[in-house]
């Protein structure tokens, strides 16, 4: 019996070992934010929102990060969607790439812009 109860431990142990190597690798790192600044070349500035549990009171608080993405070819405009992934460091601040713009909202912005510039 005391052979089995070993047995039984070893393979629960390999278990739990196997599953945090899998689960870091399902990981990708992305994040999708909001384009807040395209002043400088191959630069943008995105802001992450997220919900963060408050430790004592247990109310949910809005938060957000702001990263320093790489934008190789100035793709992204004011207001897009992205989706950024980490990276080597660029620069002493930017260590983020571009990965994808998922919706591009800066057109519909400045449409909305225009139109009460009208009115």
């Amino acid at each position: 019996m005391a052979a089995t109860k070993t047995s039984t431990k070893s393979s629960a142990a390999a278990k739990k070992a196997e599953k945090p190597a899998a689960t870091t690798e399902s990981k990708t790192g992305t994040q999708i934010g909001v384009v807040e600044s395209d002043v400088r070349q191959k630069t943008r500035k995105v802001v992450v929102n997220y919900l963060d549990k408050h430790p004592k009171y247990g109310k949910y608080i809005r938060k957000r990060t702001v990263l320093h993405v790489h934008d190789e070819n100035n793709e992204s405009r004011n207001g897009d969607l992205v989706e950024v992934a980490p990276c080597r460091p660029l620069s002493k601040t930017k260590s983020w790439k571009l990965v994808r713009i998922v919706e591009n909202r800066a057109e519909q912005a400045a449409a909305i812009k225009s139109v009460k510039e009208v009115q």
